[in-house]
């Protein structure tokens, strides 16, 4: 009997030493009128993306940049061919617009390999202009996109 009374006493002052902590905490409010979310719209895409074309300057920049600093490499693009769309909006339409492209590309080193890129609308820096994520095949030596750039392709 003793032994039950004392755990009694126990649980209750477990209890109160619980609610004096949740009570003590600050009690949540409403937002006030500046807090409010008002004049937010949701992303309004149109489904505007460059062309598979438009996209090349900027891979080749970001190449060029890339094998520089963190590869120590002065590998860079010499041309591409055969330029090709693979997808357009795959997925339902309230996803963000994407074109998926293609191409074979030339290197100074003489070797020719491909070249996958998606261009995505508004996914520039800061959701300005269009953005580009591409990915070689042989040449993504951390694997970012997967063997072979599976990851970059559709």
């Amino acid at each position: 009997m003793r032994t039950l009374v004392s755990s009694l006493k126990k649980a209750a002052f477990a209890a109160v030493a619980g609610l004096a902590l949740f009570s003590a905490a600050p009690s949540a409010q409403a937002a006030n009128l500046l807090e409010l979310n008002f004049g937010l719209f949701g992303p309004n895409y149109e489904g505007r993306v460059g062309s598979c074309e438009s996209a090349l300057w900027k891979i080749t920049y970001q190449f060029k940049d890339k094998e520089a600093d963190f590869w120590n490499s002065s590998l860079q693009f010499t041309g591409f061919s055969h330029v090709r769309e693979t997808a357009f909006r795959p997925w339902t339409s309230d996803n963000i617009p994407r074109r998926y492209c293609s191409a074979d590309a030339m290197f100074t080193d003489g070797k020719q390999r491909q070249v996958h890129y998606s261009i995505i609308e508004d996914g520039g820096l800061a959701g300005y202009g269009d953005g580009v994520e591409w990915c070689v095949t042989g040449l993504d030596r951390n694997w970012a996109y997967g063997p072979k750039c599976r990851a970059a392709k559709f």
